[in-house]
């Protein structure tokens, strides 16, 4: 296909290329496709096949042009992409198609490319490597909130405080100042799942009673209408359950796990908190190298894989549509950066050979089937159902260009 392509937006990432294709390539077109509407056709007196070829092209004109012109673009579509040597990262979109007898097709091909990327500094960058210390009070911290996951919830008759949980129904009076239905609810005092004068008027009760004040919300509250009102409310205390956190003894400690004392919990502790330092330290200090060498090595990002990652945050968090342009708007320096970083490892990976192979991925499933104990084969079909095969290679390939690039750039 003998066609014309002119550039009319080259830069970046992003193309905008004017495509003509000669009278004689459509009519070459036309004529296969009428061939073969002739080869197929049923008209009704004649055999398959065995139709005029006038009678074919009129009575299927409309089928026949429109074949023809979704073949042309087709075809004029790949030519492009071979010619001008193009790798679109997204579906292609036509503007301005003109498709009249005796005269060129031609179409306006809108798309985004492939950044071409060239790392051209990937040395002499200073990174300073902070491990945080962990101290005893971390530890204690840890411990607590081990307690904290084997608490208990126990029914107490005493006024509720600020950390239980209590069942209430609740009743406010409307703008008529007439006293609403109270509705039931159930609480945990103290974690702003109601405004603090509610929680206030709660805790003035025992299980049983039923208090009632009126009640200021605050100037800050969710819903304008009702910022600043003063409102007779109404409680009617049903329960309250207090937490019981275990006592941190030996007895505990045996039933977190493998452990005759709390000193031996203890240490396990210590040493868990300073590999998560370790592990810390390491991710902060790959996000600062590759900061820099995202700095030192500018290039274009898609729009469209930007787009692409914030639609997926956007499920992910579950962000009803009528906050979805807020949140992309929000996101989107965030989600940049993301693809800016994958690009650069996915960059130096293939230029330095780094990418995981298969067999990469079979022995680190092995080896993770080992330290768990597990069956390596059930192991592998179980990561592979769950789609965490992929997660596998990327972090293999992750840790190779990491390790290279701290070679380059030794921590401080």
């Amino acid at each position: 296909m003998d066609i014309t392509v002119t550039p009319k937006k080259a830069e970046g990432v992003e193309r905008l290329l004017q495509v003509t294709v000669p009278v004689a390539d459509v009519k070459a077109a036309e004529e296969r496709t009428a061939r073969r509407y002739a080869t197929q056709a049923r008209i009704p007196g004649f055999r398959a096949g065995k139709a005029p070829a006038a009678m074919v092209r009129k009575q299927f004109a409309a089928q026949i042009r429109q074949e023809t012109l979704e073949a042309v673009v087709r075809e004029a579509y790949e030519a492009v992409i071979e010619r001008e040597k193009l790798q679109p990262i997204t579906q292609p979109h036509i503007h301005d198609l003109s498709f009249k007898d005796g005269e060129p097709l031609s179409f306006e091909l809108h798309l985004e490319v492939r950044p071409e990327i060239k790392l051209e500094r990937l040395a002499g960058f200073s990174v300073v490597r902070t491990v945080k210390p962990v101290t005893a009070a971390d530890i204690d911290a840890q411990l607590e909130q081990m307690r904290d996951q084997r608490a208990t919830w126990n029914p107490v008759e005493d006024k509720p405080l600020p950390g239980d949980q209590v069942t209430v129904e609740l009743a406010t009076t409307n703008d008529a100042r007439e006293m609403g239905e109270q509705k039931e609810y159930r609480l945990e005092l103290g974690s702003g799942q109601a405004i603090a004068g509610i929680e206030e008027l709660i805790m003035e009760a025992k299980p049983g009673q039923t208090v009632e004040r009126t009640v200021k919300w605050p100037d800050d509250f969710p819903n304008e209408a009702e910022r600043g009102k003063s409102k007779l409310a109404r409680a009617t205390l049903k329960d309250v359950k207090r937490k019981a956190a275990p006592v941190l003894d030996d007895a505990f400690a045996r039933e977190m796990g493998d452990f005759d004392t709390v000193d031996a919990l203890r240490a396990t502790v210590e040493t868990d908190l300073k590999r998560h330092a370790e592990m810390d330290a390491d991710a902060e200090w790959r996000a600062q190298l590759l900061e820099q060498v995202i700095q030192a090595n500018p290039f274009d990002v898609p729009n469209a894989w930007v787009a692409q990652l914030v639609e997926g945050y956007a499920q992910m968090y579950q962000i009803p549509d009528a906050e979805k342009e807020k949140f992309a708007g929000e996101f989107r320096p965030l989600a940049e950066r993301q693809v800016r970083r994958d690009l650069v490892v996915e960059t130096i990976a293939a230029q330095e050979g780094f990418a995981a192979t298969e067999a990469d991925i079979d022995a680190k499933v092995d080896e993770m089937a080992k330290a768990r104990g597990a069956d390596t084969g059930k192991l592998y079909a179980s990561l592979e159902k769950a789609g965490r095969l992929r997660e596998i290679e990327r972090q293999i390939t992750e840790d190779r260009v990491f390790a290279w690039l701290r070679e380059k750039n030794p921590a401080a």
